[in-house]
């Protein structure tokens, strides 16, 4: 499995990427503030749409749930590890096939209340 040095490796590499994007931003932003540059054209590139906000929470839920799931079947069943871990590999797959059909109903939605 994966070891505690990897896995605090990760945590610390990925708390650094982090804190460098935070900082870099926020230099960006008041740097354009800070030369008026801020104007229509500009805030497209610091705020999300919001149709992709509204199911990201559900599709890593479906993938968080669907890995679970398989390393808690492993728990019931003598699967080996690579059996394990292809079948983590497939529950997750299936969970983003399952939020793709999600995100294109509800993109069909979404246009057809437009249209309205």
């Amino acid at each position: 499995m994966i070891s505690s040095e990897f896995f605090e490796m990760l945590v610390v590499f990925s708390a650094i990427v982090l804190i460098v994007k935070t900082i870099a931003d926020y230099k960006t932003k008041s740097n354009l503030i800070k030369h008026g540059l801020v104007d229509e054209k500009i805030k497209y590139l610091f705020t999300k749409p919001q149709s992709a906000n509204s199911l990201s929470s559900v599709k890593w839920g479906l993938v968080l749930i669907g890995i679970g799931s398989a390393l808690f079947l492993r728990e019931w069943v003598d699967f080996s590890d690579e059996a394990i871990f292809g079948l983590m590999f497939l529950s997750a797959g299936f969970a983003f096939l399952i939020y793709y059909g999600l995100s294109l109903n509800n993109a069909n939605k979404d246009k057809e209340d437009k249209l309205q």
